[in-house]
Parts: structure tokens; C-alpha cells; sequence
């Protein structure tokens, strides 16, 4: 027997979010997400300011069999004239009824406040996890991506969702030769334009400058990144919280151009995914012991997020931000970079074509209508 809750309690929250430690357990590829940051995330952050959201579970024979989150971003729907709900925190059973009711249960409330389609997997904005996996079932995710049981994907297609978009990762081996083309590119950049390294360790404890950084994010992301939103200043100061004090300059770039102004940044962590596996969603008593060695240890290295201010776009200046990563990561013995998951239409997924690579993962953004579920 099914039957849906939906969350409004405490200990309903908590059931949401300690589900997937049931479903996955012992999944080697799965990475658990801190229970705390679930919590904030569904509870605290900037954008339910003026997203709106909701969440249920589905029971089955009274135990928890999968979970779902309808969102409604109204500043999306705005900047691109439509009327679209989205679902997040997908997670189910093997079970084409169980989906059936999840999603079902999102598109009627999505209808009810007149969407007229639902896509997904997304979060609120393009700060967080998004895309259903579907190629890349036996590597391990970089902490900020979703991973999801191969089974996902043919029951979400036979509720009738088709593909609206895939990102794209990739995996090189960090000590390949850097192309001499790469290095002739970065070095004629820096010749002309003035190009410099800033330091980030610097530049992180400068609020203002910390400011002009996401302001550049924000609006250099605008008409680069599939489905983008624009920040508003408290997500920019939350992300500025939750963020800045981990990067570093051991394996990050910034640069500036000859008046000082930053032109390109390659923001890269150290993998922290199998100290997260070993945290197992806990902080205390000993996660945080886990999380502070994988934030020494660089062997694997997860590109994050890489871009470059408005006026530097499509000049090649990524080949400089590269060839700075690429030292500082050889200086610090890494052996594997991760490439952050890129849309496949985004032509800056060109730049591999340069390196040796091989397909790491592949995840997908499902669209409907609601009409569909009703």
C-alpha cells in the first residue's frame, strides 16, 4: 500500500532527509551529503525568500520509499517567460509506482499553482546539485553532483519526460604533457593584455573585493550557463560564506588585467567525496576528522567552476587559467582533475579537445508537461 506524506514536521524532515542512507547503503559510488547542509538547504537558505516549495514522502507498507521536492522559482519563470515548476531531491525505490506517485504528486501541486510544466532534477537555482545521472555509474561524483541508481532514468522516461538538456565531465590525468599550443596561447595573453595571477588568499579576505567576484560570477554566467538566474545579494553573500574560506591559491587562479580588474578565474577543491562517504551524512563525532584530511590531500582534484568576466569571454583566456592550474596542481602532486559538469552545447567544452580525457559522467535535466500527471 502507498501513501504520500507530505513534510511539514521535524521528524518528517529528518526521515526526507536520512532516506537515501537507507537506499544507498552500501552503494560504493554513492556520496552522502551532510544531514546538517540537507537541512539548511530546505530550510534556512536565501532563496526561499522568494522561491516557494514543498516536499513529500512516499510510504510504502509503512516504510519510507522514496522522496520528492516541488520548487517553484519565480524569478526564472520571469526571466524566461515561462511557466515551469521544478523537482529536486529525487530519490525512489526501484518501483515505476512509487515514481509514478512522486512525481504526480509535484505536478498537481505545480499545476494548482499554474505551471505548466516540471523539469528536473534542478535545485532552486544554479548554485546547487542538478541533473539526473545517466552515464557513469561506476565513478565516484564530485561532492557537489548528484549520483542516482542507473534505474532512475528509465523510470522518469517511462512517466514520459524527454531529455531538455546533459551536462558533461570529464577525467584527465593531471601529469599528461600540457598542450604546447595551450602554453603558447596563455603566454602571447599574458604578453598582450597584462594578464597577472592575483592571489585569492588575498583577495578572500577583502570583502569587497569578495563582493565584485560574485558580481562578476553572476553577471559573466548570465548568457553562458544554461537555465542561469541571476544571484540576489544574499545568495551572493551566502555563497561568499559558505565557500571562500576553501579556496585557496594551491591550486585556484584568479586574474587580473593590467588595471588591476579581474579578468578570469579557475576556482578548483581538493576531493573531498570518499571523506564524505566515510562521514556518512555526520559531522560529529568524526566526519569533520575525515573532511579536514581530504582538504590536505590534492592527489584528485575537482574543477569547480571556471569563467571569465564579460569583455575576456571567447578570447582565449581560459588557456591561461589552465596553464596556472595545471603548475600549482603538479606542484602540489595531484594525479587526476575532474572537469565541473558543463551543458554539451556550451562551446567551452572545446577546451578538452586540447587534453587527453575520458568521459567521466553524463547527467540530465528531464522536462513534462503537468498536463501529463493530471
Amino acid at each position: 500500500m502507498l501513501k504520500v506524506v507530505e513534510v511539514t514536521s521535524r521528524k518528517d524532515l529528518r526521515r526526507f532527509v536520512r532516506f537515501p542512507d537507507e537506499l544507498y547503503r552500501g552503494c560504493p559510488q554513492y556520496v552522502p551529503a551532510l544531514h546538517s547542509d540537507q537541512i539548511k538547504s530546505l530550510t534556512k537558505v536565501s532563496t526561499l525568500s522568494y522561491c516557494t516549495r514543498k516536499m513529500w514522502l512516499v510510504e510504502k507498507d509503512g516504510k519510507v520509499a522514496g522522496r520528492i521536492c516541488g520548487i517553484i522559482n519565480p524569478h526564472y519563470n520571469e526571466l524566461y517567460s515561462l511557466k515551469r515548476a521544478r523537482f529536486g531531491w529525487f530519490d525512489t525505490v526501484n518501483d515505476i509506482e512509487v515514481a509514478r506517485l512522486l512525481i504526480g504528486t509535484a505536478a498537481a501541486w505545480a499545476a494548482e499553482q499554474g505551471m505548466t510544466e516540471i523539469h528536473g532534477p534542478l535545485y532552486y537555482n544554479t548554485l546547487g546539485k542538478q541533473g539526473m545521472l545517466v552515464e557513469g555509474f561506476d565513478n565516484i561524483p564530485p561532492f557537489n553532483c548528484i549520483y542516482n541508481y542507473s534505474y532512475y532514468s528509465s523510470l522518469i522516461e517511462a512517466l514520459g519526460f524527454t531529455k531538455e538538456c546533459d551536462w558533461v565531465q570529464y577525467r584527465m590525468d593531471i601529469n599528461q604533457p600540457l598542450p604546447e599550443k595551450t602554453k603558447r596561447l596563455a603566454a602571447l595573453l599574458r604578453e598582450r593584455y597584462g594578464l597577472h595571477n592575483a592571489s585569492l588568499d588575498v583577495m578572500k579576505k577583502d570583502p569587497a573585493q569578495v563582493k565584485a567576484f560574485f558580481d562578476m560570477y553572476s553577471e559573466g554566467f548570465a548568457t553562458k550557463v544554461y537555465n542561469f538566474i541571476p544571484f540576489t545579494e544574499e545568495e551572493k553573500q551566502e555563497e561568499a560564506a559558505g565557500t571562500m574560506r576553501f579556496v585557496s591559491d594551491k591550486v585556484s587562479c584568479a586574474l587580473q588585467d593590467m588595471n588591476g580588474e579581474l579578468a578570469a578565474f579557475g576556482i578548483c577543491f581538493p576531493s573531498i567525496s570518499k571523506a564524505l562517504q566515510k562521514a556518512r551524512g555526520r559531522l560529529f563525532p568524526f566526519g569533520w576528522i575525515h573532511l579536514l584530511k581530504a582538504l590536505n590531500d590534492y592527489e584528485t582534484v575537482d574543477l569547480m567552476v571556471c569563467g571569465a568576466v564579460g569583455q575576456w569571454q571567447g578570447k582565449g583566456v581560459s588557456a591561461v587559467f589552465y596553464d596556472d592550474i595545471y603548475r600549482k596542481a603538479a606542484r602540489m602532486k595531484s594525479k587526476w582533475a575532474i572537469s565541473n559538469p558543463q551543458i554539451e552545447t556550451n562551446s567551452a567544452v572545446n577546451i578538452w579537445n586540447s587534453y587527453i580525457v575520458e568521459p567521466y559522467m553524463r547527467r540530465r535535466c528531464y522536462i513534462a508537461p503537468v498536463s501529463l500527471f493530471l
